[in-house]
């Protein structure tokens, strides 16, 4: 069933409407970077092939122009196509670069080379470039030069190996949680290294990978092993070290239960269990999570006897964190879901009225997808500009002229 999202339409964002982005991403992690920037108001310019030089063997993207994943993740930007094999192309780029503030890229580290769009050729031509690189790997060491994706690095990172339940092997994340996570950092490195440009006046290059990425979201998990030499394993739904969290089955479904430490009697006292206050196998975190399946299956009792809907009432009333499991579906429906505001409705010349996933923050009321939509493949003679919301509409300014000029020569 499709939903209809109303909501009031704020201003869009111009928090970093002085900032130029030249993109030159593809597939995920760096789309999902300057997806941050754009969103906020920069001037993205993507570097794109030319629409009759993509293949099925060039396509580097997982989804069509005109698909959810493609339209989510490269809404406010303006496109141009350049063969970045030839010298004109490159020639461009730079010109491109004199008068951006930032650059990002996610080539290996020897393709960028080879084309000369590394940090050092830009770097020339503009010092104060913020250049931000996302690799699989990182720029340098004894994988380097390995392609990098999603799937790999969260089997590398150890990520995989404490998801799941025993026994079944490893599990990867239902999302691409490495690409996701490497973009989000590379964009908190950009700004960060445009808050200090204001300094010193001199850009700076950004690096980081999804390896990097991964291990950092690995947070208390890694910080067992690094700290203490202690390797997680998998718990399925319950949580690692504490109990009882997880997943308790009810009359019609399942639902979530997450009672901090501080809330072992208050749970107790819930489940009408008080005898449990005094139980030796359950008087500490530690003991608690060493007879997690015992613990749980004394409280598998009690939710057995609810619906999902009242248990999640009762628990919360009793102040005890408690929540539905959804589906996707289910999720979007949800009546605070649709209080925050996050799937937001914009007009796309080719589709029609679509909705996206908008920003998980905001600065006041702000309208996030509301700048421009991608709608065609970029040509080399002209940037595609396709705008939507009322009072938004933009020319062609005079850099973008000066460029168009210059791929025409």
């Amino acid at each position: 069933m499709t939903q209809s999202y109303s909501m009031a339409r704020p201003r869009v964002s111009r928090a970093l409407e002085s900032v130029t982005v030249l993109d030159l991403t593809r597939v995920r992690a760096g789309p999902t970077c300057v997806r941050q920037l754009a969103d906020w108001g920069a001037n993205v310019i993507k570097v794109e092939m030319r629409e009759e030089d993509v293949t099925a063997s060039t396509q580097s993207d997982f989804s069509l122009r005109h698909d959810p994943d493609f339209q989510n993740l490269h809404r406010n930007k303006r496109g141009i196509a350049l063969d970045l094999k030839t010298p004109g192309g490159q020639a461009i780029l730079r010109r491109l670069a004199e008068r951006a503030d930032v650059v990002v890229e996610n080539f290996r580290p020897d393709v960028k080379k080879r084309l000369s769009i590394d940090y050092e050729t830009l770097r020339a031509v503009n010092k104060r470039l913020i250049y931000a690189s996302i690799s699989g790997f990182g720029q340098d060491g004894p994988y380097a030069k390995r392609p990098g994706v999603d799937q790999i690095v969260q089997g590398m990172s150890g990520f995989m190996s404490i998801t799941g339940e025993p026994g079944r092997g490893p599990m990867r994340a239902g999302i691409a949680l490495a690409d996701l996570s490497a973009g989000l950092f590379a964009a908190l490195g950009i700004l960060t290294a445009l808050y200090e440009r204001e300094r010193s006046g001199e850009g700076q290059w950004v690096q980081t990978s999804l390896l990097q990425s991964q291990l950092f979201m690995l947070d208390f998990q890694g910080a067992r092993y690094v700290m203490r030499g202690e390797v997680p394993g998998q718990v399925g739904n319950a949580h690692p070290t504490g109990s009882p969290t997880g997943v308790f089955p009810t009359r019609d479904g399942h639902v979530n239960l997450a009672p901090t430490p501080p809330m072992w009697r208050r749970i107790r006292e819930a489940i009408g269990r008080t005898e449990l206050i005094e139980h030796p196998d359950y008087a500490t975190t530690k003991l608690r999570a060493k007879t997690r399946t015992a613990l749980h299956a004394q409280i598998d009792l009690f939710t057995r006897e609810h619906t999902s809907e009242a248990l999640v009432e009762k628990m919360n009333q009793a102040g005890i964190p408690c929540g539905p499991i959804y589906k996707v579906d289910q999720a979007f429906a949800d009546p605070q879901v649709r209080h925050v505001g996050i799937a937001q409705s914009v007009r796309s010349e080719k589709l029609g009225d679509i909705t996206l996933l908008g920003q998980p923050f905001v600065r006041d009321p702000e309208q996030t997808v509301e700048k421009y939509l991608k709608s065609k493949g970029a040509t080399v003679t002209s940037f595609t500009l396709f705008v939507v919301g009322e009072g938004l509409e933009r020319k062609k300014d005079d850099f973008a002229a000066e460029v168009v000029a210059m791929a025409k020569a």
